[in-house]
């Protein structure tokens, strides 16, 4: 409890026919475009398939991890920093101002103030933030390949970027002028995506209630996430950049749905297991110890009241152990996950306060301390 589990950083950038990194603010107009149309494309890309991505790293081991302490919540949103926020703000304005670093410019498309190189993102708190000339993209699980996240990633992007060139040609044919062609349709984006943007602390109750305000999803388990995989929005895209055919999706969201209840299924069966014959066993002997000493105590006369309410309180969380693994047994074959999960919970809860009294000679896991502190 209170233990984050693991995880990956998985960091995504593009390079262009020109060799250069998209995604590094530029020297000249023709290079703060190419930036500028980047970022605009993937908070477009980000917004419209946030659940997607949030499917593609889902399993039951990230559920524990997603939005506990130092992993990012189950609500996708995009850290851009100060400056970078400031300049996507003034952006969809289109007017002149005074940048942060100084300076009078014309924020738009052929003008951009200089962002420092190594612009690294504090903020632990975010899934998807911007560090200077990438994204990192910080929800994949410890045990899942990247992959995954890199197919959804491309293609998103690339079906956002196929829009803005579809437009953008359009407008060349009818003779408008590229930039302001350019600069209309990244304030467009802006002005439609920008719910996702957010530069705050992602784990707080304040944001949780603003991104429901705001219609962002929260898929908090495996089961309700993986269905974005098969929703029509997702099978049209996948099919439409030839990535996945409707039969591919559908296979992969039933193969992942197998794996995450089989996992469940078999913790479910360890902590029984792990329960009845190391934990009981651990309590059961300090039980012993504890009536061999409150009745050597007694024998000579000396009432110990607290010794017989420590064996009391062992007794009674040792009964409830043995009544929840019980009950665990019982569900652990249902359809119902969050029913095993939960009572799993309970099981947890008896076991660490069990760990709380049992002596560390006679417990047979590692504690929490060893665990946090020694090893």
């Amino acid at each position: 409890a209170g233990v984050n589990g693991s995880g990956k950083h998985n960091n995504w950038s593009i390079v262009g026919p020109d060799g250069k990194n998209w995604l590094t603010p530029g020297d000249n107009p023709h290079e703060n475009a190419k930036f500028l149309t980047v970022i605009c494309a993937l908070i477009k890309a980000v917004d419209i398939h946030a659940d997607l991505l949030r499917a593609v790293v889902a399993s039951a081991g990230n559920d524990h991890r997603l939005g506990a302490n130092e992993a990012p919540p189950a609500i996708i949103s995009i850290f851009l920093g100060e400056q970078l926020s400031d300049v996507i703000e003034q952006l969809e304005k289109g007017r002149t101002r005074s940048s942060k670093n100084g300076g009078t410019i014309k924020i738009g498309v052929s003008s951009l103030p200089s962002l420092p190189r190594d612009a690294t993102d504090r903020n632990r708190t975010s899934p998807f933030a911007f560090t200077g000339n990438k994204f990192e993209f910080r929800a994949v699980g410890s045990n899942q390949s990247c992959a995954g996240a890199n197919i959804v990633l491309n293609t998103i992007v690339a079906e956002t970027l196929d829009e803005i060139c579809t437009t953008l040609e359009s407008a060349n044919t009818e003779g408008e002028d590229f930039n302001e062609a350019l600069q209309k349709i990244l304030q467009n984006i802006i002005t439609k995506h920008k719910r996702v943007l957010f530069d705050g602390d992602n784990y707080t109750d304040e944001w949780q209630k603003e991104a429901a305000k705001r219609g962002l999803p929260n898929m908090r388990t495996t089961p309700e996430a993986l269905k974005a995989i098969v929703s029509r929005k997702s099978i049209n895209l996948f099919e439409k950049y030839g990535v996945l055919s409707e039969r591919e999706a559908r296979s992969r969201y039933e193969v992942y749905l197998k794996n995450y209840d089989e996992t469940v299924t078999i913790e479910a069966r360890c902590a029984v297991n792990i329960a009845v014959t190391q934990i009981v066993p651990a309590a059961v002997e300090y039980q012993k110890k504890l009536l061999r000493s409150l009745e050597a105590s007694e024998a000579v006369g000396v009432k110990n009241s607290a010794i017989k309410k420590l064996l009391a309180k062992v007794c009674r969380k040792t009964d409830e152990l043995l009544i929840i693994a019980e009950e665990l047994s019982a569900v652990e074959e249902s359809k119902s996950k969050n029913e095993i999960l939960s009572t799993m919970l309970e099981l947890r809860q008896v076991v660490d306060d069990l760990e709380g009294v049992i002596p560390s000679g006679l417990w047979p896991l590692p504690t929490y301390a060893e665990m946090m502190f020694v090893y």
